[in-house]
């Protein structure tokens, strides 16, 4: 299948500091991926550069066969790229409605009107409050309305930037449910997260991040029962299937 997003020999920095040395990804249609690492490792920096916030200072990033670097962040999620961010992701003082309208607002009223109706129905808990104070919500509400906003759009692509962050284990274990019918619908996803059981549990393959390198890749399942992985890269013992997986990849450090 040929790649929806491919990154090649990636390097970014914020001004002299280069934080991504050389990364590799790609992500097919409809799949979901998770890009995994301790803190600090460079995680949020490469979905922030693929998005063009920021500078990409070496490396290639093609989006549908399009080479994106030199597009502003505007015109990237154009092309069909959504992002929800870790903090501040909706408008609190707008009601769910208001909230879903600012992210048609491209769009002529039928398409809008169109695109929310789609949303409510994916999203029911939603439609029995859209007129509702989004600022009224609960951490994982808050959640699935930003993921709803970002899609109204219709993005073929889906960036979410630690989405369970600050949840209780119910409200994450729903937001990653909705990351899964999400999926369902074809749009491809890539996670950022730090809950790495519910992460690698609902995605297809999964980079290991480490001090901006990939040093591991390979399908979800088989990440998820590498104890050295846990060990080296994700400061906890793994636990998972003991079914036989496909093989990992091991990278090279650049």
């Amino acid at each position: 299948m040929t790649a929806l997003l491919q990154v090649r020999g990636l390097h970014c920095a914020y001004g002299a500091d280069e934080i991504i040395h050389g990364v590799d990804i790609e992500v097919s249609p409809g799949e979901i991926v998770t890009i995994l690492g301790p803190n600090g490792c460079g995680k949020t920096t490469l979905v922030k550069s693929i998005l063009g916030f920021v500078r990409a200072t070496r490396g290639e990033i093609y989006f549908r066969d399009r080479e994106l670097r030199q597009l502003r962040p505007t015109e990237r999620a154009a092309l069909g790229i959504g992002y929800v961010p870790q903090l501040l992701n909706t408008f609190k003082p707008l009601t769910i409605a208001e909230n879903l309208e600012i992210g048609g607002y491209r769009l002529r009223r039928s398409e809008r009107n169109a695109a929310m109706a789609r949303m409510l129905a994916l999203f029911p808990l939603l439609a029995e409050r859209r007129s509702q104070l989004a600022g009224t919500l609960s951490g994982g509400e808050r959640q699935v309305l930003a993921m709803a906003r970002a899609l109204i759009m219709s993005p073929c692509l889906l960036f979410l930037d630690e989405p369970s962050a600050g949840l209780s284990p119910l409200r994450a274990h729903e937001v990653f449910q909705h990351i899964r019918d999400i999926a369902a619908t074809g749009t491809a996803i890539v996670i950022v997260e730090q809950d790495v059981q519910r992460a690698l549990a609902i995605s297809n393959r999964a980079y290991v991040l480490v001090t901006g390198q990939v040093v591991m890749q390979g399908p979800a399942a088989s990440i998820a029962t590498d104890e050295r992985i846990g060990r080296a890269y994700l400061g906890a013992k793994m636990r998972g299937p003991v079914s036989k997986p496909p093989p990992l990849t091991p990278i090279a450090p650049a």
